[in-house]
């Protein structure tokens, strides 16, 4: 029995090619999964699978294109597998596997090595999916530590979608809270867009009963993002002073915390409607990486204008992945999935990613 994949060169999404290869064996403390569902991530575009784009979401696709470096990491090989997220079921375990036995659902780790704490370059270095193999094949080995038992309640493809997006939002709203002590009620969250991180952050902020604005580009995003609970919603495109909007909507105080995934374009605004102590979580960059505007305040002075908290967000240990599946089992929150393509039509579902079209996951349906 052979593992059927899907590989790339890293040379655009039109690189990403259907192969097989042979069916690897469990060693020592390790154990053989069989992948049920995988959810992408605009890491995955960006790295491993896009084609060449010139739009003005190209920052996004620099994974794909080899540009992937704004992060420290090993050097990726030629050809590599893509994808980090995934929910599969134990087949075969290795010597001294203890804590799983065959037939347990689990959860992909995006850093294997981040069992808790700070990240450091160490665990960077070994990020499934880039620089190490992903999960989009049909069977994996991992690591017993880097696994996670997936929550009994959600279908796989549901899943899925935890290990990046999820734990990216959870991190953003109680990262700087200690571990066990959720957080968010009465405050104000602003999510930026309707992407994965953006609803799992929607979804997270309203079961702790926090009160949550979300921005799009889309009135039809927005309501849906309204039947999730968001209580109030602005259309940048229609409202391109929507820094204002969030001022008004919260009485002059401001946001409590802005998971900020614009970049660029976006993160002068996020500064103008922070709450006086609040946190900024700088997620994304999809609005650019550059500033073009050479008269712009120092962001030395942006923050301390109100005394904010500028905090860079790369995922989470795994220990605050269990303590958010806890949370997810406790309020019986099921991820927002928008669209399931078969493993066959892996390439239509990196496009479709791409396109931005979707709201909440995108999930490939592997077995």
């Amino acid at each position: 029995m052979a593992v059927q994949q899907w590989i790339t060169p890293l040379k655009g999404l039109d690189s990403l090619s259907r192969a097989e290869a042979p069916m690897p064996a469990p060693g020592a403390n390790e154990v053989l999964v069989e992948v049920r569902a995988v959810s992408l991530n605009y890491r995955d575009v960006e790295g491993k699978c896009a084609k060449a784009y010139h739009g003005p979401t190209a920052d996004q696709l620099v994974v794909t294109k080899g540009e992937y470096k704004h992060h420290k990491t090993a050097e990726q090989d030629a050809t590599i597998v893509p994808c980090s997220d995934m929910c599969g079921v134990v087949t075969q375990i290795g010597a001294g596997v203890t804590k799983w036995a065959v037939g347990d659902r689990v959860l992909s780790t995006f850093l294997p090595d981040h069992q808790t704490g700070q990240v450091t370059e160490k665990e960077l270095s070994r990020s499934l999916g880039l620089p190490q193999d992903g999960v989009l094949a049909s069977h994996r080995v991992f690591p017993d530590y880097g696994l996670v038992k997936a929550p009994s309640f959600m279908s796989d493809e549901e899943a899925a979608t935890l290990p990046i997006a999820s734990v990216t939002a959870w991190m953003s709203i109680n990262g700087m809270r200690p571990i066990g002590q959720s957080g968010g009620k009465d405050e104000y969250i602003l999510l930026q867009g309707t992407g994965g991180v953006a609803i799992a952050g929607l979804q997270i902020a309203k079961a702790a009963g926090a009160k949550v604005i979300i921005t799009s580009s889309s009135d039809a995003k927005l309501d849906q993002a309204k039947q999730l609970g968001a209580d109030f919603t602005i259309n940048y495109r229609t409202n391109p002073n929507w820094e204002a909007e969030v001022m008004k909507y919260t009485q002059n105080h401001g946001a409590d915390i802005i998971l900020e995934v614009g970049g660029a374009k976006t993160l002068r605004k996020s500064f103008d409607c922070i709450a006086f102590g609040g946190l900024i979580d700088c997620i994304g960059y999809v609005s650019g990486k550059m500033d073009a505007d050479d008269d712009r305040l120092n962001v030395n002075l942006l923050a301390l204008r109100r005394t904010v908290t500028l905090k860079g967000i790369i995922n989470g240990p795994k220990d605050r992945f269990e303590e958010m599946t806890r949370f997810y089992e406790d309020h019986q929150v099921r991820p927002v999935v928008n669209r399931v393509f078969s493993f066959a039509e892996a390439k239509e579902a990196f496009k479709f990613l791409e396109s931005g079209s979707h709201f909440g996951k995108v999930v490939i349906k592997v077995q």
